[in-house]
């Protein structure tokens, strides 16, 4: 029986890869995360084609156990690292002595979770790991023409151009692409970006956006990639 779907104002989700070569384990996680509409998730039952996956597609975040059937999952998570992924990887395991826990950290794991866990627990910490994540320079996403790096408040142009962003343009930009094609209302940017700031009004946010825009647009006057729709704004791919 599916879950029913646990709604967010998030339309462009994180994909999460769970890797376990316990059936009913990998089946329970990838429908229970599957449940948040935050998440896409992709489950293996083996480290081959965890790294597969890992090389070809777009993965944010890996759980990856440790006793699977072709190569221990540590070994596999230095092995992604070693191939360049620089995702969070959470190592699940049912060993809790603190070698176990310090090699897997070592492999390059972020994080280290022992079985039996409250799946409460995991999300709570995938959802740690994610924030982390987009706060660090490793931090990589596609917006319009440019590569944005939230951890380094830049974006980069395909010819190798760099925009400088500061702190508001860069918490803007990173809520509206994890909103995609969705409609942002000014109220909810302001909420999300500046928090409840009673000193602080819609045109503080619409000042924002025009600075943005003179940054990021070809022709700021008729805007192709931060648009206003609605209320509210979004980016267009």
């Amino acid at each position: 029986m599916s879950l029913p779907k646990v709604t967010s104002s998030m339309s462009n989700p994180y994909c999460l890869l769970v890797c376990d070569d316990d059936d009913a384990l990998r089946e329970a996680l990838t429908e229970q995360i599957d449940a948040y509409d935050e998440f896409s998730v992709i489950g293996e039952a083996n480290a081959t084609a965890a790294m597969a996956r890992v090389a070809e597609e777009r993965i944010d975040l890996v759980v990856m156990d440790v006793g699977l059937p072709d190569m221990d999952g540590r070994e596999a998570v230095r092995l992604m690292r070693r191939n360049g992924y620089r995702g969070p990887i959470i190592v699940l395991t049912a060993q809790e002595s603190d070698d176990d826990m310090v090699e897997g950290l070592e492999a390059g794991a972020n994080d280290y979770v022992v079985k039996p866990f409250k799946f409460a627990v995991l999300l709570a910490r995938i959802r740690v790991q994610l924030r982390q994540h987009e706060a660090s320079e490793d931090a990589v996403f596609r917006i319009g023409p440019y590569t944005f790096r939230p951890g380094a408040k830049l974006l980069v142009g395909e010819r190798g151009s760099k925009l400088k962003l500061t702190e508001k343009e860069t918490a803007i930009l990173r809520y509206l692409y994890r909103a995609g094609r969705e409609v942002v209302g000014r109220d909810t940017l302001l909420a999300e970006v500046w928090g409840y700031n009673a000193h602080v009004t819609t045109h503080t946010l619409e000042t924002h956006i025009y600075r943005l825009r003179q940054k990021i647009e070809p022709n700021p006057a008729t805007a192709a990639i931060l648009v206003t729709e609605g209320g509210g704004y979004k980016l267009l791919p």
